[in-house]
């Protein structure tokens, strides 16, 4: 016969071979204890050892967004009309452990997210997300270094949480356009320029864009687009080169792409091109308009006067002004660029290069326009094109002999919270922090797992 306390040493796991007469000891190791071993007493609901009876299931229904979890209780979570995110203890000892269950059958619906609160979900500090209607899950902690971990198989399949990332794209700038007669030549667009940090302002003079979701393990390629190289000959037609487009891509996210900028115009195809910010135009009669900016990325190259005696081309479009157009006696300036902050500091980038200047009894070129772009050539002076500077996206100035300005290469930032930050690139991209959040800055192109 039992005594008085066996089923409750059985249920907490505390009993011996002395408290239940004619038990086989070696069934307790074993694990295959039952009911038929025990004189009197009647354990259905006992079928295995070691067996738990330890969660301590709280009888309110957990309806709320957010939940403060705590060691040994199990909760049912009801996302039938919002998501949950559940914060975990911010201390645990090894064993300790908490269960969830999808009380409606509605996590597919709304996920349920689990926040480590500084220590680690199965090695990561990331949030994560329990998204399949019907899961249930059992977590228990195994230490600081892999932390909390499932130890059940009811539908344990999990996401770590997605965070959110800034971006800064800007393409290649292109090149100015090339004549023996500086002044009849357009200065090079400025790359496309896309901006979602801090409600800045992309280029063309359009709104922010949104931040990116990055999942974690997701690998991200980062392509950087190069300048529009030097032109240095009238064959064909002496038109600059357009620069390369820069992008964010990743299997989870529509492509972040900024279109390169558009080359000036030359001796004789004298159009500016479009681009990201379009290409100033050459100049010879009749007057010539410039290249199309992209919308949201840039603006449009300047016009040539078609008149003499200058014969003075466009300025290429920069990130927030279109080129300068050119005149009977002035040269078309470049399209100032765009300032960001993304980098914990204010930069202007993505400036459209001026026209040079063909009258001989004046020695001033047109400027590029601010953030970089080049200053087109004087022929008068024998002053030579200047390219963009480069990982700006800017423009190059509008060239005589030995040829025009390139465009200067195009960056890709990317800001988010440092907590975030994997470790994990490839490219050699530039490292910075500012304040809570780490700066990846490419200068070339590369990757980034999240």
């Amino acid at each position: 016969m039992t005594k008085a306390r066996d089923l409750a040493n059985i249920i907490s796991g505390g009993f011996t071979a002395d408290d239940i007469p004619n038990l086989d000891t070696a069934k307790i190791t074993s694990g295959t204890l039952d009911a038929a071993r025990i004189d009197n007493n009647s354990l259905t609901n006992v079928t295995q050892l070691p067996f738990s009876a330890g969660t301590d299931w709280q009888s309110t229904i957990v309806t709320g967004t957010t939940l403060s979890a705590e060691a040994g209780k199990g909760y049912w979570i009801d996302t039938t009309s919002n998501a949950c995110t559940v914060t975990l203890p911010a201390s645990a000892s090894v064993g300790d452990f908490i269960e969830f269950a999808d009380y409606a059958r509605t996590w597919g619906t709304n996920a349920v997210t689990l926040n480590p609160n500084s220590l680690n979900f199965q090695g990561i500090s990331s949030s994560l997300n329990y998204n399949i209607s019907g899961q249930s899950v059992r977590i228990v902690y195994s230490g600081a270094t892999q932390g909390w971990i499932p130890a059940n198989d009811e539908e344990v399949d999990f996401k770590f949480a997605p965070y959110n990332v800034d971006f800064l794209v800007i393409a290649g700038g292109a090149s100015g356009g090339y004549n023996s007669n500086a002044g009849r030549n357009g200065g090079g667009g400025a790359g496309g320029y896309r901006a979602s940090y801090n409600n800045e302002t992309s280029g063309g003079n359009s709104s922010s864009e949104s931040s990116l979701s990055f999942s974690i393990g997701t690998v991200y390629t980062i392509t950087v687009g190069a300048g529009g190289a030097s032109q240095t000959t009238t064959s064909p037609n002496g038109k600059g080169n357009d620069g390369s487009n820069s992008s964010i891509s990743g299997s989870d996210i529509t492509t972040i792409t900024s279109v390169g900028g558009g080359a000036g115009g030359g001796a004789s195809d004298l159009t500016g091109n479009s681009g990201g910010s379009g290409g100033g135009s050459g100049d010879a009669p009749p007057a010539n308009s410039g290249g199309s900016g992209t919308a949201n990325q840039g603006f449009n190259g300047g016009s040539s006067s078609g008149t003499g005696p200058g014969y003075n081309g466009g300025g290429g479009g920069g990130a927030s002004q279109a080129g300068g157009n050119g005149s009977s006696s002035v040269a078309g300036v470049g399209g100032n660029g765009l300032a960001s902050t993304i980098t914990g500091s204010s930069v202007t980038r993505a400036g459209g290069g001026g026209s040079g200047y063909g009258r001989l009894d004046n020695n001033v070129g047109a400027s590029g326009g601010s953030g970089g772009g080049g200053n087109g050539a004087v022929l008068s002076s024998g002053a030579d094109a200047t390219d963009g500077t480069i990982n700006t996206g800017s423009g190059g100035g509008a060239g005589d002999p030995p040829g025009s300005g390139a465009g200067g290469s195009g960056v890709v930032i990317l800001r988010f919270p440092t907590s975030k930050y994997s470790g994990t690139t490839t490219g050699s991209p530039t490292v910075t922090t500012d304040g809570t959040d780490t700066i990846l800055t490419f200068n070339a192109s590369g990757s980034y797992t999240a």
